[in-house]
């Protein structure tokens, strides 16, 4: 057996977070530009939910075991379109940051990143956040 690389976890921060429902289709994610496009009024606005829809297509393309799910703070944009994802069974739910930190000396490690996350990924479940040392991490009650 391999030797697991020591790590610690580092609390962020809570925040809310709205949870895509578990049957979505790229059709109905294709339905909610539509439905939201109403409540963008301006090109930036408007850009910004393509970057959201292109987000959910490519977390249901990629068919990730792992929640989708974004900081309701980024989704303020869409105003009263909160409420049209509500009624679609979006949930807001409170999802923890925390930060991965390698023992000293490992930190240049990609590899040791991985195996450590992977080690995560039969405790819990969580999501990284982009390429960085950040995860958000789901409450077990909403995934299980």
């Amino acid at each position: 057996m391999k030797e697991t690389v020591k790590f610690g976890l580092d609390f962020v921060k809570l925040e809310n977070h709205y949870l895509l429902p578990r049957v979505t289709s790229i059709v109905l994610t294709q339905s909610l530009y539509d439905i939201l496009f109403q409540y963008v009024i301006t090109p930036e606005k408007e850009a910004r939910l393509k970057e959201f829809i292109a987000l959910l297509e490519a977390h249901i393309k990629s068919k990730s075991k792992t929640p989708f799910s974004i900081p309701a703070a980024e989704l303020v944009f869409i105003g009263e379109g909160l409420q049209e994802l509500k009624l679609l069974n979006w949930m807001e739910v409170p999802v923890a940051e925390f930060n991965v930190r390698l023992e000293e000396g490992s930190e240049d490690s990609p590899e040791e990143m991985e195996q450590v996350l992977e080690l995560l990924e039969e405790m819990l479940t969580f999501k990284r956040k982009g390429n960085s040392n950040s995860i958000y991490v789901y409450p077990g009650k909403i995934v299980s």
